[in-house]
């Protein structure tokens, strides 16, 4: 392992942040391509096993004294650094569009949704008070501490490269622990450009770390009897092998999974409104988001106009590279996931729904190479097949048609994934109704994509989430916080006999 700055080559080699310091080793490397052209652009680092314990072992150094600086100090910290992110703003939309392929837009309001939860995180002071009872017996006072766990660490995915680890990082660092980042290692540079952007706010050396790596180092962040709990935001069958094995090293964690998420239109709707609601959220992002809208549950006889609707504004949106400023949706990210994508469409069809719109073999004139899929629409979906019942994290819509709001309901609250819902309605019973018996974490009425502002956590139900407590917000602190509880009674002086019952009793 070596201390030496990264050399500039026709592919640069992205590295790892360990104790304040660039680090290279010279293990394995993995290509990171642009996804619109599918040219490999950089190379990242796979770490070696010295380099991820060298990685923890500075965090652990780092701990007692982080842990000791004040409330109020660590919040300065991260007012520098939301100045930061912000000034640097455009060069970090950059990173995420050209390893990722989103749109500019797009990757604006990520970054937007992750500079929000630094801004949450400033509120330290208040956020971690305790609270105390006088006299909870007789000279005895109680009060409780919310105190850090010690080193943690985060496992983020490809779709959110910016936004996701900043769901994690800054409350983790504000609430006294040390953190240990793996960002995925298909757009890594947009998380190492934010996480160095912390030491430049006055973070301490060690206190935040990145390492680079594939399952192997996933492996081994899980196995550490050093990092007390992990983050995780992925797949399904992942973030079950995340939690199982978070759980049988004694490690708290959260894990998001995948999602397959329903938005409801009802025969009363605003049809525009809903189609637009429908459109954002089924094919923004080329569909690669746990909250996108996947299945588009027709209520009664608004089907047909439903489905008309749909095609006629999907087939009118601009599919192209992020560097074309009206792209409205760009590439998938890798050419696997593109194939993947592509087989789960050939399956549809196979299935017998009806192929309204089929994106396979979509080509951009001098983008031949990129991993670009059309925006398609399947209807007469049914909830045996496996497009419906699986998650396909791409630009996919599928119509399923039930005659009432009760089958509504009911498929939705079927199905294995709990993450988001909406439901598009003028009937404010309904709408009501819906939110209390929908089983579902994120629920949206008449909002296609209901993802919680950084004051209130986000999370799903079933196998949407594995663990007791969501992401970010008033979760996110209990979650990177132990509660203490002290009983305290000072001596008067007086001489008196053992006690033998609860002080509260006294």
């Amino acid at each position: 392992m070596s201390t030496a700055p990264e050399t500039t080559t026709a592919a640069p080699l992205i590295g790892h942040v360990i104790n304040g310091q660039r680090v290279l080793d010279g293990g394995r490397t993995q290509p990171v391509y642009n996804p619109a052209t599918g040219e490999v652009i950089r190379q990242v680092a796979l770490a070696e096993t010295d380099t991820v314990t060298s990685a923890i072992a500075a965090a652990e150094t780092a701990f007692p004294e982080w842990r000791d600086t004040t409330p109020l100090s660590r919040a300065r910290v991260m007012f520098r650094f939301k100045g930061l992110v912000e000034k640097h703003a455009e060069t970090i939309v950059a990173l995420i569009t050209e390893e990722h392929g989103k749109v500019l837009d797009d990757a604006r309001g990520e970054l937007q949704r992750g500079i929000e939860n630094i801004e949450y995180a400033c509120g330290a002071p208040e956020l971690l008070k305790g609270e105390h009872s006088r006299n909870v017996g007789r000279g005895v006072d109680s009060w409780s501490e919310h105190q850090p766990l010690g080193v943690v660490a985060g496992i983020t995915p490809s779709n959110f490269p910016a936004m996701v680890p900043l769901w994690m990082y800054p409350l983790a660092l504000i609430c006294g622990n040390t953190f240990v980042l793996k960002p995925s290692e298909r757009d890594p540079s947009a998380a190492l450009f934010i996480g160095e952007l912390l030491k430049e706010a006055g973070l301490p050396d060690g206190v935040f770390n990145v390492i680079q790596g594939d399952k192997t180092i996933v492996d081994l962040i899980l196995k550490s009897q050093d990092i007390s709990s992990v983050s995780f935001v992925g797949s399904t069958p992942v973030a079950k092998y995340i939690y199982e094995q978070s759980a049988r090293n004694l490690k708290r964690v959260q894990a998001l999974g995948g999602a397959k998420n329903h938005l409801v239109v009802m025969p009363d709707a605003n049809l525009e409104q809903a189609v637009d609601g429908i459109i954002g959220a089924a094919y923004g992002s080329a569909g690669e988001r746990c909250m996108a809208v996947s299945v588009a549950v027709a209520v009664g006889d608004i089907a047909d106009e439903l489905v008309e609707k749909v095609n006629y504004k999907a087939q009118t949106l601009k599919v192209g590279p992020w560097t074309d400023l009206e792209s409205e949706m760009g590439p998938v990210i890798s050419k696997e996931h593109k194939e993947k994508i592509e087989n789960y469409i050939t399956q549809g069809a196979e299935e017998g729904a009806k192929l309204i719109s089929d994106g396979r073999n979509y080509k951009i004139q001098g983008y031949e190479n990129g991993y670009f899929i059309g925006p398609t629409l399947f209807d007469n979906v049914k909830k045996d097949m496996r497009i419906y019942k699986e998650e396909i994290f791409g630009p996919v819509l599928s119509v399923i048609r039930v005659n009432n709001f009760d089958e509504a309901l009911q498929l939705i609250n079927d199905h294995e994934f709990g993450n988001g819902t909406s439901i598009y309605t003028r009937d404010g019973d309904v709408g009501r109704t819906f939110a209390n018996k929908i089983k579902i974490g994120m629920v949206g009425i008449n909002i296609p994509i209901p993802v919680p502002v950084a004051y209130h956590s986000f999370g799903g139900w079933k196998r949407s989430l594995f663990g007791d407590q969501h992401m970010h917000g008033p979760e996110g602190v209990r979650f990177y916080t132990k509660l203490k509880t002290i009983t305290s009674k000072w001596p008067t002086g007086l001489t008196s006999d053992p006690d033998f019952i609860m002080p509260t009793l006294n």
